[in-house]
């Protein structure tokens, strides 16, 4: 049945999900057919245009143990971040309508034609929605939440403004591109790891780029004799390890992958409210970039799923739904 005021189609009774029976890699995932989900008390349903993939879905996903301290149980979904339309709206729920656009995330489960939003959620719990802004197209929004908070939730840590030149490792990826775009809007220079490969994808990003590895630090002094003030480890600790070498103080270095004594992690959980609006509300204007390196299908989601896995992704990887 057609919504003759939204244009959504609400008659289907089986939809498309990536369901995984198993734990582990790209190999596990496997499109099903599933009962149309139904919005509850409390609820929004949306019908998924384009969802982002991330790093955090394959690390929840690798096993039994790790799935578990998620509150994941098998069978169980995949994929955090979405974009769509709201075409089913539960018995409660205000400030949403069908028809709505919205994007936002939900844990472990939006590589799926459908998926149900607690209005009032979170992305752990329940799932959240926020309005897409006019002029932000529905593949942009569905990479916003997840890298557009733990980007916003770094920058928060090591309170970056004019004057500072923020080293950030793992810049070209998907947290990365927004961090460096940020940083770069708060009036920072941000020098950026990569390989070497990857310098015109950081330079188009606003980074300057330095190759990551052995002489990394001496590198960094040459194309910033003035020293770093900051600094940002999106993938593991050399960055933060070459910061400290760089007489960076603990109190502005960050990490999202590692726990290390005297640091502060960056957990997109924790970003201060309104931050992802803000942030949707800077694409739209054109103002901050939402790079995708590539988009599938969902039939190909072990192909895709291959290519963001492998960690050497500039950008995002978005699946059409």
């Amino acid at each position: 049945m057609l919504n003759q005021k939204s244009g959504v189609d609400t008659s289907a009774v089986v939809s498309r999900a990536v369901r995984l029976e198993s734990f582990g890699g790209p190999e596990v995932l496997n499109v099903r057919e599933i009962p149309v989900p139904q919005a509850g008390s409390g609820q929004i349903r949306v019908r998924v245009a384009a969802a982002g993939l991330n790093p955090m879905d394959w690390v929840i996903t690798s096993d039994a143990n790790t799935a578990a301290r998620f509150g994941l149980r098998l069978p169980c979904g995949f994929g955090t971040d979405y974009a769509g339309i709201v075409d089913q709206v539960g018995e409660g729920v205000t400030g949403f309508a069908v028809g709505d656009r919205v994007f936002g995330g939900a844990l472990s489960r939006t590589v799926a034609e459908y998926v149900i939003i607690d209005a009032a959620g979170t992305i752990a719990s329940g799932g959240e929605a926020h309005p897409t802004p006019d002029g932000v197209d529905g593949r942009t929004a569905a990479t916003l939440a997840i890298a557009g908070c733990t980007a916003s939730a770094a920058l928060a840590v090591v309170n970056l403004g004019p004057g500072d030149t923020v080293l950030i490792g793992g810049a070209g990826g998907g947290v990365g591109g927004f961090a460096g775009q940020l940083a770069r809007l708060k009036g920072a220079r941000v020098i950026g790891t990569g390989s070497a490969a990857s310098g015109d994808a950081l330079r188009a990003l606003g980074a300057d780029p330095v190759v990551y590895g052995d002489g990394m630090v001496d590198r960094v002094r040459a194309i910033a004799p003035a020293g770093v003030t900051a600094a940002i480890d999106l993938f593991g600790t050399d960055t933060m390890q070459a910061a400290r070498e760089l007489g960076v103080s603990d109190q502005r270095i960050t990490t999202i992958a590692a726990q290390v004594g005297g640091i502060k992690p960056a957990n997109g959980a924790g970003v201060a409210p309104g931050a992802i609006e803000e942030i949707a509300r800077l694409v739209a204007a054109g103002r901050l970039r939402g790079p995708i390196a590539a988009s599938f299908p969902m039939a190909q989601i072990r192909a895709a799923g291959g290519l963001q896995a492998g960690r050497h992704v500039h950008g995002k990887i978005v699946i059409d739904i």
